[in-house]
């Protein structure tokens, strides 16, 4: 994305830079990189980002430390807008998920020339079909559960595995039913324990002595809540993780069954990006460039149908892009005879 940014740019004859480590960089000025075609050479199949990122660098909650030590939060952005202007920058193009289009929704009501593009592996921004980096995630999820096959039957076990997907059950979903899970739980349909064990118990009558179940981080029990690993501190959100353990506990307990857990955690950040992920990652940098080119600042580039669109990241804030209880995967798992948990 980065790349088709700096390339698009540098053939209208302008110049690129790069923040570093999210809005940080401009905040500190010590983090402002000049990119053009030499340094953005050979990064298409590389994974990740040559700028670095941070979750803790929203300046309307920036992080300081008062004498004692104590962490707190204040308001940086006028700093931030007042940064943006000093250094000469006529557009910004921000990259990233829900987190990162509310902090440039903010900054576009304070008067900054924004143009977003959504980056997630989660897929859950509003606006679009798809985000770069799911494509990555879901092959990389779906290849871990092909492995565990031979595993789970070889040794008559119940492997959970738990996968990213704070909000929405895209990652779990999807691979799940390309890796031929067993059971899948995700954010959108609370789940029953009894009926994922009523899964297992009729599989083991039919000689299928083996079951595997896939848990999205952000799956939750009915009358339940979502497992936490952390409680959000200064300048962060909160850390979700443990469900599997929690479903893998159940599980033994209820049908007697050996059980194991796997968290793939930020494996499915990691490796060299899928084709479709290249290609879409290219047509939203440059779509940002057109954009820029046109004046559209406030907007975010998306894909809706074959085509990138542009939305206004007033229309996209606030809203995530859950998996719809009636579309066609979903039916999809149940005709196939996938558990949901419901």
């Amino acid at each position: 994305m980065i790349r088709a940014v700096v390339l698009a740019a540098h053939h209208r004859g302008w110049r690129s830079y790069g923040i570093q480590r999210g809005f940080e960089g401009l905040l500190s000025f010590d983090g402002v990189v000049p990119l053009g075609p030499v340094e953005v050479r050979g990064i298409t199949h590389v994974g990740g980002t040559i700028l670095g990122t941070t979750n803790r660098g929203n300046p309307f909650r920036y992080v300081r430390r008062d004498e004692a030590g104590a962490e707190y939060e204040c308001d940086r952005s006028d700093d931030l807008v007042a940064a943006f202007h000093a250094s000469g920058f006529d557009a910004l193009v921000s990259i990233g998920g829900d987190g990162s289009l509310q902090i440039a929704h903010d900054l576009a009501r304070k008067g900054m020339p924004v143009v977003c593009v959504p980056k997630t592996i989660d897929n859950d921004v509003f606006g679009t079909q798809r985000t770069f980096g799911f494509d990555t995630a879901v092959g990389t999820a779906t290849e871990a559960l092909d492995r565990l096959h031979s595993t789970a039957e070889s040794h008559d076990r119940v492997i959970v595995v738990e996968l990213m997907g704070r909000h929405a059950g895209w990652i779990a979903l999807n691979s799940g039913i390309s890796g031929s899970a067993d059971v899948i739980l995700i954010p959108e349909i609370p789940f029953d324990i009894e009926r994922v064990c009523e899964k297992i118990r009729g599989r083991e009558e039919a000689g299928r002595h083996f079951s595997i179940v896939v848990v999205a981080e952000g799956a939750a029990p009915r009358d339940g809540a979502v497992a936490l690993v952390e409680r959000r501190g200064v300048g962060t959100v909160d850390r979700l993780g443990g469900m599997a353990s929690q479903v893998a506990r159940a599980i033994g307990e209820r049908t007697g069954k050996e059980v194991r857990t796997l968290v793939l955690g930020h494996l499915q950040r990691g490796g060299s990006p899928t084709t479709y992920d290249r290609l879409l990652a290219l047509r939203f940098g440059a779509a940002a460039v057109r954009a820029i080119a046109d004046g559209a600042f406030g907007c975010m580039v998306g894909l809706n149908g074959p085509t990138i669109t542009r939305i206004p990241i007033e229309d996209v804030v606030g809203r995530t892009r859950n998996v719809p209880l009636d579309c066609d995967t979903v039916m999809t798992a149940r005709e196939l005879g996938i558990s949901l948990g419901d």
